[in-house]
């Protein structure tokens, strides 16, 4: 097989078994890169043998770090500000909408680029994400022509939660992961997606995790992979 050419660059790891017949694609957060959560690809690989995991770089040049990647600006977003008022978190996440709407069309692209050169649909393809990227993989699965076989957040949010019932086109199933002591997206974040997904009938899972901040350990790499597993083989 020829090496397809994508809109965005990122590692990649081929199918295990030399036969592609899914493919996970992994969103990175603020600051950072493909190469962070490609990692992380062996550990699905077991279970998922004949899918392919790809971990592009976000757009743009992080404003923060020359070395990381963002998929949108991050500037008006202040942590410190949100844990001291809690209740304005809905507000903020409003504000970064049009962030991830303008980054959304490149990420579109890039999925439909990885669906034809594997040949499969979008029930066969999956997403894993984690913090700004789970912002990005919420707005587009949700926004979808056709759900993809199911999404996975670590410590993620959803932006523009307001406009989710009159934008919604598609209900894939969602495991929302997140970390009671996540102090970058506080677990507020969680409460305010399962609130929105559940005024969306949309089907997910939650898995909170007791001392976990903002990251991602095994047991929730291990319930990502029982939940995705199903979906893709």
């Amino acid at each position: 097989m020829t090496t397809p050419s994508f809109c965005l660059n990122g590692p990649s790891r081929p199918a295990a078994s030399g036969q592609t017949d899914s493919a996970v694609v992994f969103l990175h957060g603020y600051g950072a890169d493909g190469n962070d959560l490609i990692s992380l690809a062996p550990y699905f690989a077991r279970q998922l043998p004949n899918t392919a995991f790809h971990a592009p770089d976000a757009p743009e040049e992080c404003e923060i770090s020359a070395f990381g990647r963002q998929w949108f600006s991050l500037n008006d977003y202040d942590p410190e500000l949100l844990r001291r008022n809690p209740h304005t978190f809905a507000a903020a996440m409003d504000t970064l909408y049009s962030g991830t709407a303008q980054a959304a069309d490149r990420l579109n692209q890039y999925l439909e680029e990885l669906c034809t050169a594997y040949q499969i649909g979008h029930q066969k393809l999956a997403l894993i994400a984690f913090s700004q990227g789970s912002m990005m993989a919420l707005h587009v699965a949700l926004r979808h022509a056709e759900p993809v076989a199911g999404v996975v957040t670590f410590s993620g949010a959803l932006t523009g939660a307001s406009r989710l019932a009159a934008e919604i086109t598609a209900r894939p199933p969602v495991l929302l992961v997140h970390g009671e002591q996540d102090d970058i997206l506080p677990v507020r974040a969680l409460a305010l997606v399962e609130d929105a997904l559940t005024a969306a009938a949309v089907p997910h899972d939650v898995l909170r995790r007791p001392r976990l901040g903002h990251g991602i350990d095994e047991v929730g790499v291990e319930r990502a992979i029982a939940f995705l597993t199903p979906r893709l083989r």
